[in-house]
C-alpha cells in the first residue's frame, strides 16, 4: 500500500526543481499520485476497507490543493505537471 523508499527517491529525482529539492509542490504531487494509485489497486481486492478509503480521500484532497496552488502560481507548470503525471482535470 505504501511506496518504497527507493521509489520515493526516484520520484524526488524525477520531479525535483533543483538539487536537494524534496518539498516543492511538484514532488509532493508526484508522491501523492503514486500513493493514490497504490491505494486504488488495493481497493480492487478490499472493497470494504473504509478506513483506508478515508485516507485515500484525504490524499486526493491534499493533491487537489497542491495542484490548485501550482495553477495559481504558474499555469504552464500546472499543465506540464498534470501531463507528466497523466492526471485528468
Amino acid at each position: 500500500m505504501s511506496i518504497t523508499a527507493d521509489r520515493k527517491q526516484e520520484l524526488i529525482k524525477e520531479y525535483a526543481q533543483s538539487e536537494g529539492d524534496t518539498g516543492s509542490p511538484e514532488v509532493q504531487v508526484a508522491i501523492l499520485t503514486e500513493r493514490i494509485s497504490n491505494l486504488t489497486g488495493h481497493f480492487k481486492t478490499n472493497a470494504k476497507d473504509n478506513h483506508s478509503r478515508r485516507g485515500l480521500l484525504k490524499m486526493v484532497s491534499q493533491r487537489r490543493r497542491l495542484l490548485d496552488y501550482v495553477k495559481g502560481k504558474s499555469h504552464d507548470r500546472y499543465a506540464a505537471l498534470i501531463q507528466r503525471l497523466g492526471i485528468r482535470r
